[in-house]
C-alpha cells in the first residue's frame, strides 16, 4: 500500500462519512456506491453502534468498492479494523489511542487523522504523528451522540491562519452554510447527513461542488 498524497488530496474535496441511521433505509454499501459515482474521493467509515464483526464485514466490502474506484478509504476510531480491511487511513478522536501509538501499529504508509476542537489540540497535532486534522464541529450536529458543543467559525479561521496541516471542516455543515465555511478558507469540507440523507446523492454533491 502506497500512502496517498494527503496535502494534494485535501486541496479541494468533499469528504464523505457513512451514517446508516440517516441514510433513508439504504445500506452503507448503497450510499458509498452513490458517493463514488458522485466523484467523492475520500470516504470515512463511521458506525458507532454496530458490532465489531458487522463493522469488519462492511469495511471489507467498502474497501473493495473504494479500491476499485481509486477512492481513499478511512476507518473511524479503530486502527485494528483499518489494518484488517487494508484501509488507507484511520481517523482518531481526542479520547482514542494516541497517534504516536497508532503510528507504531499501522506503520508509515497509513494516513492518520485526528479530530480537534480548539487551538491547543491543533497545536499538539502539529507535533504528533498526525497527517491531517478534523476542525469542528463548526455548527450544531446530531450525527455524533458524544459530540462537544459547536466550536464556531472562529476556530476554523485560527486553523487556516496558524496550522499548516491539511484539514477537513466538519460538523453541522449544510448546503445553506457551506459558503460561509469555504469563504473562511476551508478547501476540504465534510457534510454527513446532508449527503447520506439526500434523495439523489449524485445531484446533491454536484450542486455542492458547483
Amino acid at each position: 500500500m502506497t500512502k496517498p498524497d494527503v496535502k494534494d488530496l485535501f486541496k479541494s474535496a468533499i469528504y464523505g462519512i457513512t451514517a446508516e441511521e440517516y441514510s433513508r433505509g439504504r445500506s452503507n454499501a448503497e450510499v458509498v456506491g452513490e458517493m463514488i459515482k458522485a466523484g467523492i474521493k475520500i470516504i470515512q467509515y463511521r458506525e458507532k453502534d454496530k458490532s465489531m464483526s458487522a463493522k469488519y464485514r462492511e469495511c471489507l466490502q467498502l474497501r473493495q468498492m473504494t479500491r476499485e474506484a481509486g477512492v481513499v478509504f478511512i476507518v473511524n476510531d479503530h486502527p485494528d479494523l483499518a489494518l484488517l480491511a487494508e484501509a488507507d487511513g484511520v481517523h482518531l478522536g481526542q479520547d482514542d489511542l494516541p497517534a504516536e501509538a497508532v503510528r507504531r501499529l499501522v506503520g508509515r504508509e497509513m494516513i492518520i487523522g485526528l479530530s480537534t476542537h480548539c487551538p491547543p489540540q491543533a497545536e499538539a497535532a502539529l507535533k504528533s504523528e498526525v497527517d491531517y486534522i478534523g476542525v469542528g464541529p463548526l455548527f450544531s450536529t446530531s450525527t455524533k451522540k458524544d459530540v462537544c458543543a459547536p466550536v464556531g467559525l472562529t476556530y476554523l479561521e485560527y486553523v487556516v491562519a496558524n496550522i499548516p496541516l491539511p484539514f477537513v471542516a466538519i460538523g453541522g455543515i449544510k448546503k445553506q452554510n457551506i459558503q460561509e465555511v469555504k469563504k473562511r478558507g476551508a478547501t476540504c469540507i465534510c457534510l454527513v447527513t446532508e449527503i447520506v440523507g439526500a434523495e439523489d446523492i449524485q445531484s446533491l454533491v454536484q450542486s455542492l461542488v458547483e
